[in-house]
């Protein structure tokens, strides 16, 4: 089959897209794509994020996230006029029967706190163990990937308010 210039650059992009995903699984959960971005080098805090999609019938719930940093935590963003709040959620995500929950900068995340001068940079990995109330533990990895405009990637966590206020 002959391609043109535009398919193939198509199929590349794909390849691309396809070979830069990973994802994790555990009975009707799929993790999908656990990332974050690299921080500044004086940065003490970074965030993750990830889909989980749960395939079952039941709904589940992330209750922690475990990795080696003084605190992690499960966060959201919530908007105090022009401050974003980071909102530690003690209960954790509900991620109902059958539906995806999309942590993404701006939306739910998981907050890595208290790096200590060692900031994440581009192509590291990130082991960190994923707790569900029903599922279980499971071992992800989040890959560090450079920040891209837009979207609030850009956002340097150091910066925001992290109190539970």
């Amino acid at each position: 089959m002959k391609l043109t210039s535009l398919t193939a650059f198509a199929a590349l992009c794909a390849f691309a897209t396809a070979a830069s995903a990973h994802e994790f699984k555990i009975g009707d959960l799929v993790i999908d794509h656990p990332m974050a971005f690299e921080t500044a080098q004086t940065a003490q805090t970074a965030g993750g994020f990830m889909t989980i999609t749960n395939t079952g019938d039941t709904a589940d719930r992330l209750v922690a996230v475990e990795a080696d940093f003084p605190r992690v935590e499960i966060h959201t963003t919530q908007m105090d006029g022009d401050v974003a709040r980071m909102m530690y959620l003690e209960e954790g995500i509900l991620v109902p029967a059958g539906e995806s929950i999309i942590m993404k900068p701006g939306g739910y995340h998981v907050m890595f706190m208290g790096l200590g001068g060692d900031p994440f940079e581009v192509d590291e990995e990130v082991s960190a163990t994923l707790v569900f109330e029903s599922a279980g533990r499971l071992e992800v990895v989040f890959n560090v990937e450079a920040r891209k405009m837009g979207d609030h990637a850009d956002m340097d966590h150091g910066e925001i308010d992290h109190s539970d206020q």
